[in-house]
Parts: C-alpha cells; structure tokens; sequence
C-alpha cells in the first residue's frame, strides 16, 4: 500500500476558508533554520505557510549533541519552550538552566535566548511561538 503526502503547504489557506487541517509529522521535512547549527533541526506543524496560521507558529525541534541556537532576542514574539526528551543547556539573560523532559519555559519579548543539546542524546522539544513572525499581527 502506497501513502500519497500531501505537499507542506496543502492547508495553507485553512484559516482562510476556515477548516481544519490534520497532519502526520511523518509528513514533514526536517529543516535547519538560520542560527542554527549542528544538526539542529525542525519541523514547522502550524505556521502561516502549513495552514495560513495568525497567531501561532508551533513546530517539533530535535538537537543531535553538540547542536545549538544561537543566543538572540524577540521584539514582540512569546516563546514556549516544552522538553519532551533528552537534556540541554537553556541559558537565558545569561541565566544557565539545565533542562530535561518535561521542563516547560516561557520566553517573553525582550529576552536574550540560546538553546545547546548537552546531553548523550538528542534533545527533542516543542517550540510555540506567537505571533509568527517578530512584528505585530495585523487585523484580517
């Protein structure tokens, strides 16, 4: 039996027409965005360009060991950053926090980040970010 996967942006207008979208994470490609380094990949789930999203930009990272983002700031972007396993050195504002599965930390605007896989393992955790993109949302 042969599975057809959609296209990344095949619910691109879900929020447009107003239906909801489904995907299986098998679906979606691994991608390394800028600053980030060492097989530090994502996975973007729910962004403006997977189902035309607003307000949210929700997507599943895991760092091989030794991988990293670099430190860096949001204007107006709140992030949740949720550990589902392995560990990593979370510093932020130059605070050094180690964290591990089940660590849940909130980020808000104006706050300096980094995240490192220091552990044997990959560290694999959820990224939320709102709004998408680091500018205000503007109306529909």
């Amino acid at each position: 039996m042969t599975l057809i996967s959609p296209p990344i942006d095949a619910f691109a207008d879900a929020a447009e027409k107003k239906y909801a979208a489904t995907r299986n994470l098998g679906e979606l490609m691994w991608i390394q965005y800028p600053g980030h380094f060492n097989q530090a990949l994502s996975k973007a789930i729910v962004t403006p360009a997977t189902v035309g999203s607003r307000f949210f930009d929700h997507r599943i990272s895991s760092y091989e060991p030794g991988a990293h983002v670099e430190a860096h700031v949001h204007a107006v972007q709140e992030q949740i950053y949720h550990v589902l396993s392995g560990q990593g050195l979370l510093i932020v504002d130059g605070e050094r926090r180690l964290v591990r599965a089940d660590d849940v930390t909130f980020i808000p605007p104006g706050v300096a980040h980094e995240f490192h896989c220091t552990g044997n393992d990959p560290l694999v955790f959820l990224v939320i970010t709102s709004p998408p993109t680091d500018e205000e949302p503007q109306p529909r």
